[in-house]
């Protein structure tokens, strides 16, 4: 059977089929994490009293080590539905889940604690009174900061005086507490304007931390890895320094053990360095006459296989020839010192 070619085939039907695959394969990469073989994981689901902060995407923990991350973060009724995913790790029937903070700026993850002597079951979500939620002290503050601005101060202050004044003939310890509540008012009221200025610069604060999060991840990550090298250097250093001890002790048995060989020969060498100080002169003027000799016996074997050498008075005046010039009447050989 003859297959036809692409080319010979309707461009329309060829244009639809390659849409089709086009947009099965962005599916795919789309939804690449629930794949088998490559995302993979089990999904379960917990109540929350609050989210405290939580966001899709969170890390999911388990004894400090990432496990998986939150999924899905919603509101159900009266209570937080948190649905996250973990692969590769063993979750129990009675296992607990915190919503716990990662860093000093806010950040929040999931920690799972694995208890039980059964495995959980995804599609029974996990009840309220095996999760715990933190305390945010900055969405604490960022709430004060928007409430405080629509409190109307004055009005507070004259419902407390109105409080005071039904109170005033009751008994003291009723009239003292509305006076107390009273002067409260006052104060809170006469304290708008700076109560108001403290909030927003802590919102502000807040905010400004947010955005320097990373640098802030940033410079704790880079101690940590100083801390790390400095612990590294320091087990090097100890190694050194024990080596060292090590050796200090090795040459102390040394010279120990050859301390009658030793010293002996130190002895004798001191009495040899003793004598060429104390003839130190006489070695002097010995090395200078050396030279003389020296450079004298190399002139005359100098020139080759022979003697060259001047022998003087050998022959007497009268057998010399005519012309010859007068030499040195006494024929004395050269002065000591090259003159």
């Amino acid at each position: 059977m003859r297959i036809k070619p692409v080319r010979e085939r309707n461009p329309v039907a060829v244009s639809i089929v390659g849409l089709l695959v086009l947009a099965l394969v962005g599916l795919a990469a789309y939804r690449a994490d629930a794949l088998p073989f490559i995302g993979g994981g089990t999904t379960y689901s917990a109540d929350f009293t609050e989210s405290a902060g939580l966001d899709e995407g969170d890390e999911v923990r388990i004894a400090g080590v990432k496990v998986g991350e939150v999924t899905g973060v919603r509101l159900d009724g009266a209570k937080v539905r948190v649905d996250f995913k973990v692969k590769d790790a063993w979750i129990g029937n009675s296992s607990t889940v915190g919503i716990a903070i990662k860093t000093l700026l806010g950040d929040k993850y999931l920690a799972v604690d694995p208890l039980g002597d059964a495995p959980q079951d995804p599609g029974s979500r996990i009840t309220a009174s095996r999760t715990t939620s933190p305390y945010d002290v900055t969405q604490a503050f960022d709430g004060l900061g928007e409430t405080i601005d629509e409190i109307d101060t004055d009005q507070l202050a004259r419902s407390f005086e109105t409080i005071s004044e039904t109170f005033k003939d009751s008994p003291p310890d009723v009239r003292s507490a509305a006076n107390g509540l009273s002067a409260l008012s006052r104060t809170v009221s006469e304290r708008d304007a700076q109560l108001a200025t403290l909030l927003k610069g802590s919102k502000q604060l807040t905010r400004t931390l947010a955005n320097k999060k990373s640098s802030f991840e940033t410079l704790l990550e880079d101690g940590n890895l100083l801390l790390g090298e400095i612990q590294a250097r320091r087990d090097s250093i100890h190694l050194l320094l024990t080596g060292t001890r090590n050796l200090g002790t090795q040459l102390t048995g040394l010279v120990a053990d050859n301390d009658k060989q030793l010293k002996p020969t130190l002895d004798s060498l001191g009495r040899v360095t003793s004598v060429l100080v104390k003839n130190r002169k006489s070695l002097d003027k010995v090395l200078s006459l050396a030279g003389s000799y020296n450079r004298l016996v190399g002139n005359t074997l100098g020139n080759g296989r022979w003697f060259d050498n001047y022998v003087c008075g050998v022959v007497p005046k009268s057998y010399l020839p005519a012309g010859t010039p007068p030499g040195n009447g006494d024929c004395m050989p050269p002065k000591q010192g090259g003159r």
